[in-house]
């Protein structure tokens, strides 16, 4: 449950405002409303980008305006960027900005000498989010690095897919390689498993000539299990706040978003976490996805996204921090509180996991390290103090999340569907 203001053993400063940004159109994001939650909680002023008046962050009594600027993630930078600046000044105080996506991490990233006097935010090498989120450039910087990944290749044209095709093992996986791009000109509906060469080649038809998609060798999920890191890495690349955690639940299944997961203590894989991100020179949080590869015994990287994760409020130590509060503390010049992680912790987004809960059940898919209990329960949308989110996000839900994740399961079931023996030609009579 949420602990109390009173029992947190700090303070933040309540006279720098945070910001969430945003740019795409996906109102029931959750992650979002846990930001202006577990900021607001100490008192920090909080602010929205919103789609409109009724998203279920518009909704939340910890937020103090929601800026209604409707995007789609394919607008021009310059427009972006000049949109910031426009809100900052209504705002009237530089304010930490929360980026939810990889496409406003990456835009704060490159413009950040004209943000820099409007904002707060960790100073990057303004190419590496854009790097990291990349697919393609962060297999590059694994393999540069030694960090174990899938088996990767970037095709630009069909015949490079034809190409493919005749030397790979199915199932294969397929990714938008690039942020922005993804928003621009979406190659798959998210991560997509792809069972046979049939399927890859029938879906390739509708890529364009130049695909903006990555393909990755499939590690099967009878021989997984999924991991997640959740950080915050100060200037020097030093982690103020690391979490581990295994990730039980999906949606859609094996491929999506978070729906229920454990903090679980994982030494090994923090350590290779925090030495990447060291070799990278990395600041900021962090959301990485890994899969465990018991076939040989091996972590690999499937996604490192430079932002927060929408279940980010999983992961807090015993000191209640998390990688949220970690970012306002440090860029307003507060020490961090260290502390153990709370194991056994759990995460539950409640719109998504009943769906999840009924395709594992068929999946045969098991996480050994989940624990058999939970020491405590952090739910997606519904908090006591704060219900108006979840009501909001119910009233949404009904029509287009049901057509959103009939779309994602019909895209996935299609890539899945077993090729057709050719039908014979109709015998003639002999003469």
């Amino acid at each position: 449950m949420t602990r109390e203001t009173a029992d947190i053993p700090f303070e933040a400063d309540r006279e720098v405002p945070g910001l969430i940004v945003k740019f795409g159109d996906y109102p029931l994001h959750h992650g979002g409303v846990g930001a202006i939650r577990t900021l607001g909680r100490l008192g920090v002023p909080m602010y929205a980008i919103t789609e409109d008046r009724y998203t279920p962050a518009a909704a939340s009594r910890y937020l103090r305006h929601a800026f209604v600027w409707p995007t789609t993630g394919a607008e021009d930078h310059a427009q972006l960027v000049e949109g910031l600046v426009r809100i900052a000044g209504r705002i009237g105080r530089p304010a930490v900005l929360v980026p939810t996506d990889e496409e406003a991490a990456v835009l704060i990233a490159q413009h950040q000498d004209v943000l820099r006097d409007c904002f707060l935010f960790p100073r990057v090498d303004p190419l590496l989010p854009n790097r990291v989120a990349s697919k393609q450039g962060l297999h590059e910087l694994c393999l540069e690095h030694g960090v174990p990944s899938p088996a990767t290749v970037s095709p630009q044209s069909y015949q490079e897919i034809e190409e493919f095709t005749e030397k790979a093992s199915f199932p294969v996986v397929a990714k938008n390689r690039e942020a922005f791009v993804r928003r621009r000109q979406p190659v798959v509906n998210g991560t997509t498993r792809i069972a046979t060469r049939e399927g890859l080649l029938s879906l390739a038809r509708d890529w364009g000539e130049r695909p903006g998609v990555i393909l990755q060798e499939y590690l099967p999920r009878e021989d997984a299990e999924d991991w997640i890191v959740h950080a915050y890495f100060d200037a020097d690349s030093t982690p103020l706040a690391l979490f581990t955690g295994v990730k039980v639940r999906s949606w859609p299944p094996h491929a999506g978003m978070t729906a229920c997961a454990y903090i679980v203590d994982n030494p090994e894989l923090a350590d290779l976490a925090a030495r990447f991100v060291k070799q990278i020179g990395f600041s900021g949080i962090i959301d990485l996805d890994l899969r465990f590869d018991r076939r040989d015994s091996r972590y690999k990287l499937l996604d490192f996204n430079p932002r927060m994760g929408a279940q980010f409020r999983l992961f807090e130590n015993e000191s209640a921090m998390d990688v949220v509060r970690a970012m306002h503390l440090d860029l307003t010049g507060r020490a961090v509180p260290k502390g153990e992680q709370c194991t056994g912790r759990r995460y539950i987004v409640e719109n998504i996991d009943l769906p999840a809960l009924l395709a594992y059940r068929r999946s045969g898919y098991t996480t050994p390290h989940a624990p058999t209990h939970a020491n405590g329960t952090e739910l997606g949308w519904f908090a006591s103090d704060d219900p108006l989110p979840f009501l909001t996000m119910i009233a949404r839900l009904v029509r287009p999340g049901v057509k959103h994740l009939y779309q994602l399961w019909r895209t996935n079931r299609r890539a899945a569907r077993p090729a057709r023996a050719p039908v014979p030609p109709p015998c003639r009579p002999a003469h």
